[in-house]
């Protein structure tokens, strides 16, 4: 990991309340859209491919990675081990490279598909020495290029299948540990019908997040995790029962940009010390500016509503259509507990 994020998690452990944040973008949605999986272009134009390719889509990490806003760049081995392996572009940069560590049924979307409807299945395509050094028969020298990775768990209250994934992450632990490998650990919100009242939803994943950690001594645990936003009063349970964990959010799906900017300084102010944006970053008419008003949010220089309006500005400034009008982009979307079910 980064000198930078080393530095803002031991900021964040030793002083929780203090202001420091880490931002991620998590450019990871080739696990699990296949060819739709990057977007469509924006502007739209008629003569341009119905969604991004994947040179330009590399073509944004390498943008995100060189404005050097963002703490950690998340994206499959495959991506990682063109723009980190081969081509060395983190090396230069503070920006900590990170990778999807598994993908369990419940994030494959492929078009036509139904796995979605069925309870999440614990699997993992990536190995953990091949992302470190870009290939199974590499010899482990030298530090390895990238030794971060996200991995997932989502609870569906059916013993057996939680089992199962409960028995995954216990293997990936150990293996992790045996390479000298950091992760964070993300817990979706039930991906079925858990057979439990919606409004019990987030305690039932606050309850299985913390339990399964009470066993993982500090050398075996997360950097820190990735959880939904549910609202403050759960995000507050969760950042103070342990104040030794690390508790950050994920970005759900797109909402107006008011949304994304609201739930990032809501969450902060509940306890979050961090946050992963994937399609809020990714599908933004200008993903470097919307970077920048995330980290003037979180840093305190802006409110979110000012945010907006600096963000319509620099698309006015450059010529960059808005998906919406200022007054619709001020708008409020979903509620918390929608921005965690839609995950």
């Amino acid at each position: 990991m980064k000198s930078r994020l080393l530095r803002k998690l031991d900021a964040i452990r030793s002083n929780p309340g203090g202001r420091e944040f880490i931002l991620a973008d998590a450019r990871d949605a080739d696990m699990a859209w296949g060819v739709g999986s990057f977007g469509t272009p924006w502007p739209p134009d008629e003569g341009t491919a119905r969604f991004r390719s994947l040179p330009m889509f590399l073509d944004q990490i390498r943008q995100v990675v060189h404005q050097g806003i963002v703490d950690i760049l998340l994206a499959s081995v495959s991506a990682m081990d063109k723009l980190a392996h081969q081509e060395a572009l983190f090396d230069a940069s503070d920006v900590t490279p990170a990778i999807r560590a598994n993908d369990s049924s419940d994030i494959w979307c492929q078009r036509g598909a139904c796995y979605r409807q069925s309870p999440a299945l614990p699997f993992a395509s990536a190995y953990i020495h091949e992302a470190q050094y870009g290939s199974l028969t590499a010899e482990a020298k030298g530090d390895p290029v990238v030794n971060l990775g996200l991995y997932s768990v989502t609870f569906n209250n059916i013993v057996e299948i939680d089992r199962q994934h409960l028995e995954a992450f216990k293997a990936f632990r150990a293996d992790a540990q045996r390479r000298g490998f950091h992760y964070f650990l993300e817990v979706f919100a039930p991906n079925i019908n858990p057979g439990i009242p919606v409004e019990e939803i987030p305690a039932f994943v606050n309850d299985q997040v913390m339990r399964m950690l009470a066993a993982v001594p500090a050398a075996g645990r997360p950097i820190f995790l990735k959880v939904p936003y549910f609202g403050p009063k759960w995000m507050e349970e969760l950042a103070n029962y342990d104040p030794s964990v690390i508790v950050g959010i994920m970005g759900g799906s797109v909402g107006t940009t008011f949304d994304s900017f609201r739930m990032l300084a809501d969450a902060q102010k509940s306890g979050a010390r961090a946050a992963l944006y994937g399609r809020r970053i990714k599908d933004a008419e200008d993903p470097l500016c919307f970077i920048t008003a995330m980290r003037n949010i979180v840093d305190g220089q802006i409110t979110p509503k000012d945010a907006v309006r600096w963000y319509h500005g620099e698309l006015q400034r450059k010529k960059i259509p808005a998906r919406r009008s200022l007054s619709d982009d001020m708008q409020s979307g979903p509620t918390e507990a929608n921005y965690a079910s839609s995950r």
